[in-house]
């Protein structure tokens, strides 16, 4: 496309968002507003939009869908930008960043958020209350974007996905309506949403359950790297005994603040310390000396857990030793076993389309390896190749997801995701 094309595209769509309504600010390729806001956490993202547009409310987000399908270009939607993964190129950019409410009803135990808020704000307004949400790992990463995916947490155990506490979300849909989804408004919609990610709508509101959670006994002990092996090989059986107040991973990684690899062993447990190191002591007398760390009584808000980068993602029905003599083998790279399983496993009635429920470990490991098993299933949270959407579900939810996208959806207009097709 010439450079007269772009610029006359430019200013046509510009002239479409402000002519439906658009209330927010938006930025044109030169400025450096739009440098920055074009930008995603994932480096490898690089969007060059025509225009990019910051919502301010639900009527932006819905200004924004009916502009994009008048003028036939494509739409994204970011808000952290952890879950960008396709550029937005040649199309609109709609950031959601600026909607942030977080409102809290500690009556009933419920938050309800706008697409732009980040865990930590849910955190630290739930804890006012001594109630919790089922974040991720981070502070920083969107609450919409993790939860749409399926949302796995370190009280995922006890409680499960994040998606399956989602009680009600307002969806702007391709065609520029707003509807109210719940288990009886839209249930096929409310369903499809919560595991499904963003191939159904724009989500303008979440509201979810928090739990009666204010103190765990939590944090991240090292041991010895070359005591992997035996660690991974006690760590397989001492799952298969442990209650699902009780979250754990071994990690293959370095000392903090030094080269020395090392045998992390990451711990969070819905309860008090005594009966934490209880539980904890048959595995951590067989990993040995340790090397750095603690564990330590703190507010949920303040766990600081950390996550993996996850280049190679694999589902395990079992912990071989196969898996554990290459992954032990892997020098270079940070590899992350966690124990699955608990209310994952046994979701209530109704629950969304998570996919691959039934696996007892999941293997992350920060690049590409060759030598291993594999199952071919993802988790959308954790998947690099949007092109690999479909391998994130079973067969069955799979193809009423796309009867789900047939039905709010039918020209793919939302497909700048991890696309599951109509």
């Amino acid at each position: 496309m010439s450079t007269q094309a772009v610029v006359a595209g430019t200013r046509d769509v510009v002239a479409g968002l402000l002519g439906a309504g658009f209330n927010g600010a938006v930025h044109l390729p030169g400025e450096a507003e739009y440098d920055e806001q074009r930008r995603s956490v994932i480096p490898s993202v690089d969007s060059r939009p025509l225009v990019i547009a910051e919502a301010y409310g639900r009527t932006d987000v819905q200004a924004a869908v009916r502009t994009a399908r008048e003028y036939g270009v494509p739409l994204a939607v970011q808000a952290t930008g952890h879950g960008t993964r396709v550029p937005a190129d040649g199309g609109i950019l709609l950031k959601t960043t600026p909607m942030t409410t977080v409102l809290i009803d500690p009556e009933r135990r419920i938050a309800k958020v706008a697409p732009g808020a980040r865990w930590g704000a849910v955190l630290d307004a739930a804890r006012q209350f001594g109630l919790a949400p089922l974040s991720g790992s981070h502070r920083d990463v969107g609450v919409t974007g993790y939860t749409l995916g399926g949302g796995v947490g370190w009280l995922a155990r006890k409680y499960g996905f994040a998606a399956d506490s989602v009680i009600r979300a307002e969806v702007v849909t391709a065609d520029g309506r707003f509807v109210s989804t719940s288990a009886e408004q839209h249930p096929d919609l409310f369903w499809a949403i919560r595991g499904g990610t963003g191939n159904f709508g724009v989500v303008t509101s979440l509201e979810f359950r928090l739990y009666p959670v204010r103190q765990v006994h939590a944090g991240i002990v090292y041991y010895g790297i070359d005591r992997a092996a035996v660690i991974l090989r006690a760590y397989r059986d001492w799952t298969a005994t442990i209650p699902n107040d009780l979250s754990t991973a071994v990690v293959l990684t370095r000392v903090p603040g030094t080269e020395q690899r090392a045998v992390a062993i990451k711990v969070l447990y819905a309860g008090p310390a005594e009966l934490a190191e209880h539980l904890l002591k048959p595995l951590f007398a067989t990993a040995g000396p340790r090397l750095a760390g603690e564990l330590k009584t703190v507010e949920y808000a303040d766990a600081a857990m950390g996550g993996t980068p996850a280049r190679h993602l694999d589902f395990l029905d079992t912990l071989t030793d196969e898996v554990i003599d290459v992954v032990t083998e892997l020098e270079d790279a940070t590899v992350e076993v966690r124990h699955w399983g608990g209310a994952m496993a046994h979701p209530g009635p109704g629950a969304g389309p998570v996919g691959h429920r039934e696996a007892a470990y999941s293997l992350i490991i920060d690049r590409e390896v060759t030598g291993l098993p594999d199952s071919g299933r993802t988790f959308v949270n954790f998947l690099g190749d949007p092109g690999r959407a479909d391998t994130a579900y079973g067969a069955a939810d799979l193809q009423r997801l796309r009867e789900v996208k047939r039905a709010y959806d039918p020209a793919n207009f939302f497909h700048l995701n991890a696309n599951i097709k109509p």
